[in-house]
């Protein structure tokens, strides 16, 4: 049996079937060579074709991971795609690993360093979204129904049978809160059921690979060499099984989230009714539980015991503690709500809305807004926090920490001047007449978002760029821009949700009695402005690309020649593809800079304008006034449908190809890194294809000398987001097993999409270390980057790898008696390529045994 290479190829987003993968062409009469799994499941599976042969070569073998995100048209599927609502919860996990500064080892990290402060505040971003989560909920089933639908005609349009809470003992005082607190405790517990169902990923597969066993009689064994410390985050061992950091990271969002979800109507009963005698022996010991959860997590998110992902170590004594003070703090707050009201302060009922607005629209409170008290104040604030702390993990993740000190001043001086407006501070002369809160909370915004405008200081991201393009995305503000999309997502969600509620428990043909919060009103008005905005950005887009395309055809006609209308037009297609990938590769990272800027400002304002308490009314709104009114109801109806529209868009991901490779890579690239800051975001596929392709990997090289399935070396060959996955594959993968390997990428994004947003992995030092790890002894780098310039989603990487361009298409004329032109494949078909069969067969010549080691510049 001759020598033998095995090629390993893995697909990107589109997942390729199996058949396309190992280059198998149907016949017309459905007979021929077939892909037949060798290893795996259904799931992810490694495939060969039934007519290859053990004396092939060169052996192909494909890896097929796309199940994991997509795969066939099943009830899994429509669970999958309902994941695309927590798109949110996925892009602040995401903004956790574009922090530039991430030291190699995890253990040297930090909690006073730059980077150790950046993951704090992320985290703690990541926490303020679930109570996001909880207190649009909590919103929903207390503030819009327990409290404001008071009617049976209104609780009549509520599923179920719930007239019963508008009558009787249930209406008096504060009982039906209890019952409407239900609502987000239960889908609070039905999220984290589903969440923890997916955290046997995190310990599906072992970190390490094994070698096959020895015989007896071979001497005694002898310890593989160590492999040096660590150069690069994703060798760290524990980096894809952190099934034990995620179960205590989610014990710790889902006590947060129900405590902050009890405490809205637990605030409304002590500041409306303050407690006494036996209410008070209940009151003051229930908001101690609760404020100690929420301590406790603030505190324990940037511990060792959540920052490390030991993926065995159990929950610990914080989950157990917070889970004790949660189960104390609900205990107290569904007493609390069942007592009738005290002697002290105005009873709540006073603050409802009058029952009979039906047949008597006249009556007074039937049009305003009798929302529960203080649940609007807590929204504005705690979108206003969000977006100051969106600016302090910016502002830190560019210029350290020194940068801190402009958002802390603007936080502190947001209150003060709000409390100056509304009461007065002792010993300040009171504010002046016509001083709106609006007029002191932008410019308090505006102080702490000086902290973004501060020089970059140097760190281990500003090493040299490999080439143009390929300098730090943003300045080095890409975590607050990723995580600030998923705060926007977030922020329209539950806008959305309390919009739709109220319009499905209003009578269309009556007048509004149940209203939601003001925010909704603003974020309305926001994110309508906010699509003209990206329409605009788009517009924008498309004069670059016409722009460049007219650059590329003149450079692909010449000045003076005469072409052919065929010519012409081939030309035309051929500019297209290539201005694409001019615009992807150098302008996408700027319009989204220029588009977040936008956002910056929107929310700023949006922020400044739920604080002070006033919106245009309806009946009376004349002129800018309706004008703004208008926009605002367009933006909310665009709201309401935004998370059916998105879980649409989701189930078309997984199911057509065509949407899938449009808007997949966002999706991909989400989904592909380890849920280490918010544990309900959606699986990560790698945390399962990483392990799995290394296992597989390691096998092969391992098989003895003897055995029939041995390969003499392995050509490793990754497409598209497969070029990722292989490239953690191998930072994972020991020495030993490397020097046998050989790196195709084609189709890679790893220097203009993952080098930019993602430094501390694929930055320019970073990517030197991946090259280094397949250097040979003699200093011949074992990699090759294939890259076309009309592919949209690939270049070069200029890392120290040998980097080959290929021609696309062939020719502009068929030619060999083919009577069609040859096909523009872009992003696909790279293995057919010229460029790719002859890379291949001298790689393959390298790798076999017998065959001295390569010289450098071979090839």
């Amino acid at each position: 049996m001759g020598d033998r290479v095995l090629e390993l190829r893995v697909h990107g987003v589109s997942n390729t079937p199996p058949d396309q993968l190992l280059g198998l062409r149907p016949e017309p009469a459905g007979v021929g060579p077939q892909p037949a799994l060798v290893a795996g499941g259904t799931v992810t599976g490694f495939y060969r074709s039934t007519s290859a042969g053990p004396d092939d070569p060169i052996t192909v073998e494909a890896y097929s991971w796309g199940q994991l995100t997509s795969g066939a048209r099943t009830v899994r599927d429509v669970e999958r795609a309902l994941w695309t609502v927590l798109l949110p919860f996925t892009l602040a996990n995401v903004a956790l690993h574009a922090r530039p500064d991430i030291p190699p080892d995890p253990g040297t990290e930090r909690w006073a360093g730059r980077s150790g402060i950046a993951a704090w505040l992320i985290r703690l971003f990541c926490l303020s979204l679930t109570a996001t989560l909880a207190i649009a909920l909590t919103g929903v089933g207390v503030d819009l129904i327990a409290w404001q639908c008071v009617n049976p005609d209104c609780l009549g349009r509520v599923p179920g049978p719930w007239e019963f809470l508008g009558r009787g003992w249930w209406r008096a005082d504060a009982h039906a809160l209890a019952v409407g607190l239900l609502l987000p405790l239960a889908v609070l517990a039905v999220l984290g059921m589903v969440a923890w169902r997916t955290y046997q990923y995190e310990a599906e597969m072992p970190a390490q690979p094994r070698a096959a066993r020895r015989p007896t009689d071979a001497g005694p064994q002898v310890a593989p060499p160590a492999d040096p410390p660590p150069a690069n985050p994703l060798q760290d061992p524990t980096f894809w099984c952190g099934e034990g950091q995620l179960r205590r990271a989610a014990v710790l969002h889902l006590c947060t989230a129900a405590a902050v979800a009890a405490s809205v109507p637990i605030a409304a009963v002590l500041v409306m009714d303050p407690p006494r005698g036996a209410r008070a022996v209940v009151a003051w010991p229930t908001v101690a539980a609760l404020a100690a959860v929420v301590g406790a997590a603030v505190v324990a998110i940037g511990r060792p015991y959540l920052t490390r992902r030991r993926g065995d170590t159990p929950l610990g004594r914080w989950s157990i503690a917070v889970g004790a003070l949660l189960g104390l703090g609900l205990t107290g707050t569904f007493v609390l709500l069942a007592l009738p009201d005290g002697p002290a302060g105005r009873p709540l009922s006073q603050f409802r809305p009058p029952a009979g607005c039906t047949a008597a629209p006249d009556t007074p409170g039937c049009l305003a807004d009798r929302s529960l008290p203080g649940y609007d104040t807590a929204v504005a604030w705690l979108a206003t926090y969000q977006v100051l702390l969106l600016i302090a993990i910016g502002a830190v993740t560019r210029s350290g920490r020194r940068a801190l000190l402009a958002p802390v001043l603007g936080a502190a001086l947001l209150p003060l001047g709000v409390g100056w407006i509304e009461g007065g501070l002792p010993g300040v002369p009171a504010a002046p007449r016509g001083l709106s809160i609006w007029m002191l909370a932008v410019p308090a915004i505006a102080v702490a978002a000086t902290g973004l405008l501060l020089p970059r200081t140097r760190g281990d991201a500003d090493q040299q760029p490999p080439g143009p393009h390929t300098d730090l995305a943003w300045g080095g503000r890409g975590p607050a821009l990723i995580a600030g999309a998923g705060w926007m997502m977030a922020i329209a969600y539950s806008a959305g949700l309390l919009h739709w509620v109220a319009e499905r428990l209003n009578d269309d043909a009556g007048p509004e009695r149940v209203m939601p919060p003001l925010a909704v009103f603003w974020a309305g008005l926001a994110f309508a402005v906010a699509m003209a905005a990206l329409v605009g950005t788009g517009i924008r887009a498309v004069l670059l690309f016409q722009r460049l395309r007219r650059q590329e055809y003149a450079a692909l006609t010449g000045p003076g020649t005469v072409h052919s209308a065929h010519d012409r037009r081939r030309c035309r297609d051929v500019s297209g593809y290539r201005a694409l990938h001019r615009l992807v590769g150098e302008h996408a990272v700027r319009l989204v800079g220029c588009y977040a800027t936008v956002a910056v400002v929107l929310a700023a304002l949006c922020c400044a304008a739920a604080l002070s308490r006033s919106r245009p009314v309806p009946g009376s709104a004349v002129g800018w006034q309706a004008v703004i009114h208008t926009v605002a109801e367009v933006g909310d109806m665009m709201l309401g449908w935004l998370p059916v529209v998105v879980a649409g868009l989701g189930l078309l991901v997984y199911r057509n190809d065509t949407v899938r490779r449009s808007v997949g890579v966002v999706w991909d690239v989400g989904t592909f890194w380890p849920r280490a800051a918010h544990p309900l975001a959606p699986p990560s596929y790698a945390e399962r294809a990483v392990p799995e392709l290394q296992t597989r990997v390691a096998g092969i090289l391992a098989l003895a000398e003897h055995d029939p399935r041995r390969m003499d070396g392995v050509i490793l060959s990754g497409h598209s987001q497969g070029t990722v996955i292989c490239a953690s594959m191998l930072l994972q993968l020991p020495a030993r097993w490397r020097r046998r390997i050989w790196f195709f990428s084609y189709g890679c994004q790893l220097t203009r999409l993952y080098g930019r947003v993602f430094p501390a992995y694929f930055g320019p030092d970073r990517l030197r270390v991946l090259a280094g790890t397949l250097t040979w002894p003699d200093g011949c780098v074992a990699w090759t980057n294939f890259w076309r310039p009309t592919d949209p989603l690939g270049w070069q990487v200029t890392a120290g790898e040998r980097e080959v361009p290929v021609v696309d298409p062939e020719a502009l004329h068929p030619s060999g008696g083919e009577v069609a032109d040859p096909p523009i494949r872009n992003h696909s078909g790279y293995p057919e390529a010229v460029e790719f069969q002859r890379e291949r067969a001298m790689v393959a010549r390298l790798l076999r045994r017998g065959v001295p080691s390569p010289r450098r510049g071979v090839g």
